[in-house]
């Protein structure tokens, strides 16, 4: 169960090497959190995520998870839900792809969309039901201000991300009254393995910097998390500009 503060004792991470993910589980063990599962492909570096969190003081588990086997996501996560309540699962998986390839290769566009959109709606779904069902606990999903406007420069990733803006603003409307809360993080330009070699963009943070703002999104109970918080007056303006100014900006 959940602390006074409303921070969690347990915790599911989908998309355990994800940096972000690992930056807020460190936050959170660092707080209350004891038990963790992270959960995706097998590998060294989930091992050593693993690894890293043991040391500090959290007993973790490990679960293989493929965002792109849906068919496979009831039974892997079922499997979590089975030893006990979750208070927390994070949904934090996700591909950049590469615009300018992916447009000419449609193949790995779709690789991209399923990742980051199809993946996300089975985990979160499969998710939200078990945490209905034992009457509590919290889905966050990690979106991207990508998903606010379309931008010429990655329509892809943004489209992807756009629906699974829409998709979790959806489900926590569903599940609102249930004891479940789900809450959308939109960050900005996040200083990563998966942004390493690109140009940074205005109002860029890190990955402690998004874990700090989940915190605190989940101690208030948000909907709705910008990272940083500037984000959401500059995207709402960005949102409003006319098609035709859209398109003379850098972007």
């Amino acid at each position: 169960m959940k602390d006074a503060f409303g921070l969690p004792q347990s915790l599911l991470v989908l998309g355990g090497t994800s940096e972000i993910a690992l930056a807020t589980a460190r936050r959170l063990v660092a707080r209350r959190t004891r038990t963790v599962w992270l959960a995706g492909r097998p590998s060294p570096a989930l091992d050593a995520a693993a690894e890293q969190l043991r040391g500090l003081g959290a007993e973790v588990r490990t679960v293989a998870f493929d965002a792109l086997d849906p068919e496979s996501h009831e039974a892997a996560l079922g499997k979590v839900f089975a030893e006990g309540d979750v208070d927390l699962v994070l949904l934090a998986f996700g591909i950049l792809g590469d615009q300018a390839h992916d447009e000419r290769e449609p193949l790995n566009a779709v690789r991209v969309a399923q990742t980051n959109y199809t993946g996300a709606v089975s985990a979160g779904l499969v998710s939200a039901r078990a945490l209905q069902a034992q009457g509590h606990g919290s889905l966050v999903v990690l979106s991207s201000v990508a998903g606010e406007r379309a931008r010429r420069a990655n329509f892809i990733y943004g489209s992807s991300k756009a629906g699974l803006d829409a998709f979790a603003q959806g489900l926590g409307d569903a599940l609102h009254g249930t004891g479940v809360h789900v809450m959308v993080v939109r960050p900005g330009f996040v200083r990563s393995r998966m942004t390493a070699g690109m140009e940074e963009a205005p109002l860029a943070t890190t990955p402690e910097a998004v874990a700090t703002a989940i915190e605190l999104g989940l101690r208030r109970r948000s909907e709705t998390v910008w990272v940083p918080s500037a984000l959401r007056v500059v995207m709402s303006a960005v949102r409003h500009l006319p098609r035709t100014l859209f398109r003379r900006l850098p972007v």
